[in-house]
């Protein structure tokens, strides 16, 4: 593993518009949007209004549906403006209900996104914010696929709808009359989330407008492996008081995370939850700290007792990962014995602890786990 960079730079830029250079608007805020109309189109501001509304309300696939629309100014905008969506490439489908949907960019990249069932109702989806990574996680399966780019704003709400397309269509295969919702997000797919932090930011804008998505704020979380100078942005910009926030942690010495985690090789863990700490959060949430628990690596009793002087003292949850194996780690799942000592140490040095069950590790779909690779006896094509 010592081959491993703390962060990679992307192989191509972020695209700025489709083959002819036109913008997509799913992509842009209701006043982007606005803003835009008024000053390439010279339409009047309300239209920003009613066209957002039928791009993430009613979710139209061309100008030629906005009936309130001239269509002079439809003819106009078709010109102008792109409506391009992601790609179905397949679904996989797991035991436990989880669906994997592998999608596929204009430019032709390819990434994955997670439909999870909720134990309540409601469905959760983990969303991916970068084709690739640009981090090296020495257990994350996602870390062997390279970094290609970030994902666009209009890409990463994009998932959203196609998960939301999904679940309709599996309600009118079944006759039933209200399809189940996307009620939850994680941005906890590919990626290092804050790392395309503006195009993130936008995109939770889009997702959480009355007139898109509507999924409230407190249902979204973000996760991050430790870019210290974003969190510090995403303290500074109040999105604590929005989503939640989460930190991949995954040890408890900085000699163990420099291996597992070579973004420790920059910002330590002293200095990562400091800025953690700094971050203002809604007094009803918690920090949520991840910990992949790999076997004979970061599950030992003292790194329990570590656990707790690091982060005791903080508003936080504990989430407990046992590794979920795949080719590209060298690393091994920790027995159930181990896995319940380590949660029973947690909760008796009084963490709130929790483990998190594996979810779609059938289809590769489990934490840690992307890399477009899918048994091809769960796979539906598309």
């Amino acid at each position: 593993m010592s081959d491993l960079v703390a962060i990679r730079g992307p192989e191509r830029p972020l695209p700025k518009g489709d083959d002819r250079g036109r913008p997509n608007l799913r992509g842009m805020s209701r006043d982007e949007l606005g803003e835009w109309l008024l000053g390439e189109l010279e339409m009047k501001r309300f239209r920003g209004d009613q066209v957002f509304s039928w791009l993430h309300d009613k979710r139209v696939a061309s100008f030629e549906a906005m009936s309130n629309v001239s269509a002079r100014d439809r003819a106009r905008l078709e010109t102008r403006a792109s409506l391009a969506r992601l790609t179905v490439d397949t679904i996989a489908r797991a035991a436990d209900g989880t669906r994997k949907l592998k999608l596929r960019t204009a430019d032709d990249q390819a990434l994955e996104s997670v439909l999870i069932p909720n134990d309540d109702r409601g469905l959760t989806l983990c969303v991916s914010s970068q084709v690739g990574c640009c981090l090296t996680c020495a257990f994350c399966a996602t870390a062997s696929l390279g970094f290609r780019r970030n994902l666009a704003t209009w890409e990463i709400v994009d998932q959203v709808y196609q998960a939301q397309d999904l679940l309709v269509q599996e309600a009118r295969e079944r006759g039933d009359e209200w399809p189940a919702r996307v009620t939850n997000l994680v941005f906890m797919g590919m990626g290092e989330p804050l790392a395309n932090y503006n195009q993130v930011k936008r995109a939770i804008a889009i997702l959480t407008h009355d007139r898109g998505a509507g999924i409230a704020g407190r249902r979204i979380t973000i996760s991050s492996a430790g870019l210290v100078p974003a969190i510090e942005r995403f303290g500074r910009e109040g999105l604590g008081h929005e989503v939640g926030l989460a930190i991949s942690l995954n040890a408890t010495t900085d000699v163990v995370r420099d291996r597992v985690m070579p973004i420790n090789t920059r910002w330590k863990i002293a200095e990562l939850l400091a800025a953690v700490e700094r971050v203002p959060i809604k007094r009803r949430r918690r920090v949520t700290f991840e910990y992949v628990l790999l076997a004979d690596v970061n599950d030992r009793d003292e790194d329990a007792l570590r656990l707790h002087n690091l982060v005791g003292r903080m508003r936080c949850q504990i989430n407990v990962i046992p590794f979920n194996p795949h080719p590209h780690a060298p690393f091994r799942r920790p027995s159930q014995r181990r896995v319940d000592r380590f949660l029973s140490l947690c909760r008796g040095y009084g963490l709130r602890a929790f483990v998190r069950t594996p979810r779609g590790d059938d289809i590769g779909a489990a934490c840690g786990q992307l890399a477009l690779e899918t048994p091809s006896s769960t796979v539906d094509a598309r």
